[in-house]
């Protein structure tokens, strides 16, 4: 958990794969998340946080995604494998 967080951050995930030609990250989950939800992540020199929107699985738009699911992503900045994903 980050030390400088003001608010109570849950890991929900880490990245497995990122497209940089397109900038969507997939996300395998180990919780919940939906559309909506402000999101962090975190690995090497990038911590940034965003709003998850524009989520698909197996390229279909979804709104909710559960534990367990790979969700494809739009990211707001460059990330790589293994950056973990945190619900803030």
């Amino acid at each position: 958990m980050p030390k400088n967080s003001s608010k109570k951050e849950k890991l929900i995930g880490r990245v497995s794969h990122y497209f940089g030609h397109i900038g969507v990250a997939v996300i395998e989950l180990k919780d919940k998340l939906e559309e909506g939800d402000e999101i962090r992540f975190i690995g090497g020199e990038t911590d940034f946080t965003q709003e998850a929107k524009s989520m698909e699985v197996e390229h279909e738009k979804i709104k909710k995604a559960k534990k367990g699911d790979s969700v494809g992503l739009k990211t707001e900045q460059k990330v790589r494998e293994d950056y973990k994903v945190y619900k803030v």
